[in-house]
């Protein structure tokens, strides 16, 4: 027997109107929201009512306040298996753990976005109890506030940063108390010396390198600290510590990549080598002064983690091909084009990788070195002290160099020195800001690149983007997808979409592949 909705099942238990319901739906059309909570607002139906009905319908317990049953144990450290920004962000409330079970209130069982959260967060199956909105509240506010006044803070946040930054998964903002005040200097390096915070930023830095994230972000606001991991070209916020640490974190981390801990007027930039067990990571930091403190972003550059061949990037073996073949001449240049985070620096890596030879010298310039390559000999641009592309490139010249990578051409200085580069015996790698090959021709033309330079010189133009992947263990066959083909013209009898599972941390998809544009015109 279908299962009924729950308008429907309101009406059929008496507790709603026909006439309810339909102006219900009428106002869901124009202003969105849900049924349930629509009704509550027009006074239709009550809290608790709704609450009762819909656990009867999920088949899932009802719990109220007054009831007793939203008191959760004290001895076993829920509050910091379950923070206290989550739990009051998406009305849940732990209530008991045994073993690997937990037992938990929710305001809504079918949202599964936190559900989702909530089993990575705390790794455990679930068993859900449903609630109402203010008798979570209640009971939330009561319970983390009674469980903060009796404990040891140094030994909670020890405990905190121990089950902190488990695993990822997309969650919605969260609110914390106000931000600390500023710190003297001493204070300042006194508190990002103390073992909580080292050990914060080293399981920060660890668990973003396990995830394979390209950049940590860390957020101040108002009354919180935001943390986000981008993996797969998409940000996703973890929970995160007390706003309180937010000084700290930040002059540990200044601290690590050797910058000015007391400066906090102007962006700065510095670098951390992280040390694995197999390998070392290089991390870029930048910091950013906004009106409620530094923002800091790490940019991850795990050279392990990324296969810098061309056939492990995914292109079309017809694309691969005609980019071989351009690598093959010894002098002309390819320019690799796309947005910002779609690849073209491990493109340029790749290709370098591709031509690597003993009998060849190679140089590059980059803002910055990304990746350190052995038998290239690779140069840092510092625009502060005069070494910009075009004086690196005009020095590059008198190196007797066989191939040269630019890592961007921003001027015509530089465009122009790349051309005659290119038609005086020399392959040049480098990129460009365009959405497609064509526009490549048209930049280069416009910021003053001769026509009768370019003609001769122009090997390849490789234009692309990166998608995310399906998951390879959860993607599920998609039946209703003839539409969505038709309009593109794809006739495939079988189609797959995300799901999501352990493996992806329930997003559905993992790892990114190429999608390209090669024109064929331009190589001869």
């Amino acid at each position: 027997m279908p299962r009924l909705r729950i308008g429907e099942l309101l009406i059929k238990q008496g507790l709603i109107t026909e006439n309810q319901l339909r102006e219900a739906i009428n106002f869901q059309q124009q202003h969105k929201g849900r049924i349930g909570e629509l009704l509550i607002k027009q006074g239709a139906i009550k809290e608790e009512d709704l609450a009762a009905t819909l656990g009867a319908q999920l088949m899932v317990p009802y719990a109220s306040y007054a009831s007793g049953l939203l008191k959760p144990k004290t001895d076993q450290d829920l509050q910091i298996l379950v923070p206290y920004d989550f739990a009051k962000k998406n009305f849940v409330l732990p209530l008991a753990k045994n073993m690997d079970s937990l037992t938990c209130a929710m305001f809504d069982p079918l949202d599964f976005i936190v559900i989702d959260n909530l089993k990575i967060l705390t790794r455990c199956d679930l068993n859900l109890v449903i609630a109402t909105k203010t008798d979570l509240s209640r009971a939330i506010n009561e319970f983390y506030v009674s469980s903060q006044g009796g404990d040891d803070k140094g030994s909670m946040l020890d405990r905190a940063v121990e089950k902190t930054y488990v695993s990822i998964a997309p969650a919605a903002a969260v609110e914390s108390s106000p931000m600390e005040a500023e710190l003297s200097i001493d204070r300042l390096i006194a508190k990002a010396g103390e073992a909580p915070v080292v050990k914060l930023v080293d399981l920060l830095i660890r668990q973003a390198i396990d995830e394979k994230a390209s950049d940590i972000h860390i957020e101040p606001f108002k009354d919180k600290l935001e943390i986000r991991y981008r993996i797969d070209g998409v940000l996703y916020q973890i929970p995160p510590p007390a706003p309180h640490l937010h000084l700290p974190i930040v002059s540990r981390i200044k601290i690590l990549a050797k910058m000015d801990i007391a400066e906090k007027r102007l962006p700065q930039d510095g670098g951390i080598s992280a040390k694995l067990e197999d390998r070392t990571v290089d991390l870029r930091i930048s910091t950013l002064p906004t009106v409620w403190g530094e923002k800091v972003v790490m940019r991850l550059l795990d050279k392990g983690a990324v296969k810098l061949e061309l056939t492990n990037l995914g292109f079309d073996p017809k694309q691969l091909a005609l980019i071989r073949k351009a690598l093959e001449a010894s002098y002309g240049l390819l320019f690799v084009t796309g947005p910002t985070g779609s690849g073209k620096s491990t493109t340029l890596y790749a290709a370098l990788n591709e031509v690597m030879d003993p009998s060849k010298n190679i140089v590059t310039c980059e803002d910055p070195v990304e990746y350190k390559i052995d038998g290239v000999n690779q140069v840092n641009v510092r625009n502060d002290i005069g070494l910009t592309f075009a004086a690196a490139l005009r020095s590059f010249l008198r190196q007797d160099p066989d191939i040269i990578m630019v890592g961007e051409v921003r001027d015509l200085e530089t465009a122009q020195i790349c051309t005659r580069a290119a038609l005086t015996g020399h392959l040049v790698l480098s990129t460009l800001h365009t959405n497609d090959a064509p526009s490549a021709v048209t930049r280069l033309v416009d910021i003053g690149v001769p026509h009768f330079l370019l003609t001769p010189s122009l090997l390849i133009v490789v234009a692309q983007r990166l998608a995310r992947k399906l998951c390879a263990k959860c993607k599920e066959p998609y039946e209703n997808a003839g539409q969505t083909l038709g309009n593109y013209k794809i006739k495939s009898d079988l189609v797959y979409r995300a799901k999501g599972c352990e493996e992806c941390n329930h997003t559905g998809y993992k790892g990114r592949a190429v999608i390209a544009e090669v024109p064929r015109g331009l190589v001869q």
